[in-house]
């Protein structure tokens, strides 16, 4: 399958404006977007995003299509990148991640792991994260803390990605923990990557739809869940997410730019939840909640 990158190029408002409106349209599709200065005075940026298995005129219609033909009169080009596997390459160059006990690391760079130190091997995959993002070093930071003050009876890694949250859960906890996603190309990978890493009779993946689906049911409530997903779903499922959860009950949340806060502690405070920890790293946020009178 063959990727597409469209780019707009547009002085700086503009770029931003189109950015928006972009980010929006595709938050949920699983299409990246990125904006960036693409001069050196500053004075032009960029905005990218890739389609995945769509033709170059396609793609450019489907922009096109989603920001409106009259939303923007800045030049659009388009190419077809070359077929590269783009996270393997990308962590090639890229250190071990430490974030609390955990070092996430790849099979390249397994005798880096300090001693003391909780290894989780995470090799290249066509799923969201490595422990190089913020997002998703937050998420790690939490469990180390969460999971150092108290015991959990019912864990639940929503959006898994690479089952790099839930395999920390299992590691420290040495517990069942549950690992579910919408894609099946990322429960794949997170069965992998906790076979890998020893825990596969502890990690159980599903690819389901929303909480909503029967089987967070059978599997609930849960009094830990960890979500590293995106704050429009994550709006959109707070009140899901609050019943399959227990009343005294933690929730870590992330994905999240720092903007994103206020609304999404809004969201879950009209489902019981307050807000306990915040953690910040490069514009990204991890929020984490608490339901009934338990602390976190």
């Amino acid at each position: 399958m063959h990727t597409v990158r469209v780019r707009v190029t547009a002085e700086e408002l503009e770029a931003k404006r189109i950015y928006a409106i972009a980010e929006a349209a595709f938050e949920d599709e699983g299409n990246p977007v990125t904006v960036y200065e693409a001069s050196h005075d500053g004075l032009i940026w960029a905005v990218e995003i890739l389609f995945f298995g769509l033709e170059l005129d396609a793609a450019v219609a489907e922009l096109k299509n989603r920001l409106g033909a009259d939303a923007f009169a800045a030049p659009v080009e388009a190419e077809v990148l070359a077929d590269i596997n783009w996270v393997e390459k990308s962590l090639e160059g890229l250190a071990p991640v430490a974030a609390g006990r955990f070092v996430v690391h790849g099979g390249h760079d397994r005798d880096k792991v300090p001693g003391g130190a909780i290894g989780i091997e995470i090799e290249a995959a066509l799923a969201f994260g490595t422990g190089h993002h913020g997002t998703t070093e937050g998420c790690l930071r939490e469990i180390d803390r969460l999971l150092a003050r108290r015991r959990y009876a019912n864990i639940l890694d929503l959006g898994t990605g690479t089952g790099v949250l839930a395999i920390a859960a299992a590691k420290l906890a040495r517990q069942r923990v549950f690992a579910t996603d919408i894609d099946p190309v990322a429960t794949r990978t997170a069965r992998e990557n906790a076979r890998l890493n020893g825990v596969s009779t502890l990690v159980r993946t599903f690819t389901v739809p929303g909480v909503d689906h029967r089987l967070f049911a059978e599997l609930g409530p849960f009094d830990l869940v960890i979500a590293n997903i995106l704050a429009r779903p994550l709006m959109q499922m707070a009140k899901a997410i609050a019943r399959r959860m227990t009343p005294q009950a933690t929730l870590v949340l992330s994905g999240l730019r720092v903007e994103d806060g206020p609304r999404i502690v809004f969201a879950y405070g009209t489902q019981g939840f307050r807000l306990v920890r915040r953690w910040e790293k490069d514009g990204w946020l991890t929020l984490t909640l608490v339901k009934g009178a338990g602390g976190a």
